[in-house]
């Protein structure tokens, strides 16, 4: 509602990101990139509004900090290099890695010390910290599209900054009493539904705006590690370190339990058909589809053993909906035909579930090749 963005009754996460942005680009305060949709948001006057931070006590005692990469806090970074503080920077998507750590060279000037703070700078003047990096980060500076002055925040949507914050939970960087500071403009400042907040969203302490500073007092707890039951196969493959992380909280005892593993151990626990045909399928989803391509003959089936005539003509079999607790391998040597040339696919399904493992995500289709 203040500064011009207003929010209609029972606003999603999504329409008041979508509102900040079409008012900051409305409105012309908008600045480099745009537009500043699906962004992090710079706006006019950001650079000033990231000087404030040199008032902050917390700012000021910190010796390690953490910046998101984000446009509109370049400035908190270079007053952190200028500060000669150590700034980590996140790498980018968490592709690489967690931190970079930025590092001018010797008798750096303030031009180079600009630079460092930059997209740019971070490329040129970094180093990767890795898991035993021992990192130990005193303040946390991350990016908003809309904070309340209770300390409820949204990001841009993609959840980096949550994950950041849970990451450095479980490697031990961050304690519950480390500081979170946003910079944002006064419009992006407005009255978020707490009901909007998950559990793994990280609140802020300090909002920082060109026309003030405000201590949110937020009395949420900020999350605690990482929420292994809402990480998916699919976001451990983009994020590398989540593997090792994962590794090293498993053999600490932790539960390390991902999202699609939930869905099949809820859908392992559903009671059984009593009927063979039911207790037959049980190891395969009953949508699974089984497709076999032929010179001229396209057949579909939900059958676990269907008879495939003149299957001397196939060259691939594909099965649909593999979940991810079914293990398998490439099942060349498994293959049995009969005096027709047709195979058994139970057949070759029962041996290869048995075999070792192999990539598999929930959804996923796994291509069998007849040699």
């Amino acid at each position: 509602m203040e500064g011009g963005v207003r929010l209609r009754a029972g606003a999603t996460k999504w329409d008041v990101r979508q509102k900040v942005w079409d008012h900051l680009e409305a409105s012309g305060l908008a600045d480099f990139p745009r537009p500043v949709h699906r962004r992090i948001p710079n706006f006019k006057g950001s650079h000033q509004t990231c000087c404030s931070i040199k008032e902050l006590d917390v700012f000021n005692r910190a010796c390690e900090i953490k910046v998101d990469p984000d446009k509109p806090l370049e400035g908190v970074r270079l007053a952190a290099l200028q500060a000669r503080k150590t700034l980590l920077v996140p790498t980018p998507r968490l592709r690489t890695g967690l931190f970079n750590k930025i590092i001018p060279p010797p008798g750096a000037t303030k031009e180079i010390l600009r630079i460092c703070a930059t997209s740019q700078g971070i490329k040129e003047y970094s180093v990767p910290v890795g898991l035993d990096g021992k990192a130990r980060v005193d303040l946390v500076v991350v990016g908003s599209v809309a904070v309340s002055e209770k300390g409820w925040r949204i990001g841009k949507g993609e959840g980096y900054a949550d994950m950041e914050y849970a990451m450095m939970v479980s490697m031990g960087a961050v304690q519950e009493d480390t500081p979170v500071v946003t910079i944002v403009h006064d419009c992006q400042v407005l009255d978020i539904a707490e009901e909007l907040l998950d559990d793994h969203d990280v609140t802020v302490d300090y909002i920082l705006t060109p026309t003030r500073t405000i201590k949110t007092d937020c009395k949420r707890p900020k999350p605690q590690g990482i929420l292994w039951h809402k990480v998916s196969y699919e976001m451990l493959e983009k994020i590398p370190i989540l593997k090792s992380l994962r590794y090293r909280e498993k053999q600490a005892g932790k539960d390390v339990t991902l999202q699609d593993e939930h869905s099949d151990l809820a859908n392992a626990n559903t009671p059984a058909v009593s009927n063979e045909k039911a207790t037959a399928e049980s190891t395969i989803p009953k949508t699974a589809i089984v497709l076999a391509q032929t010179g001229q003959h396209h057949v579909e089936s939900d059958s676990l053993s269907p008879r495939l005539e003149e299957s001397n003509m196939i060259t691939t079999v594909y099965v649909g909906n593999i979940p991810p607790s079914v293990r398998l391998c490439k099942p060349s040597g498994f293959v049995q035909t009969d005096d027709r040339g047709a195979f058994s696919l139970k057949e070759v399904l029962k041996k290869s579930i048995a075999s070792t493992s192999c990539k598999a995500i929930n959804n996923a289709t796994a291509l069998w090749r007849s040699c």
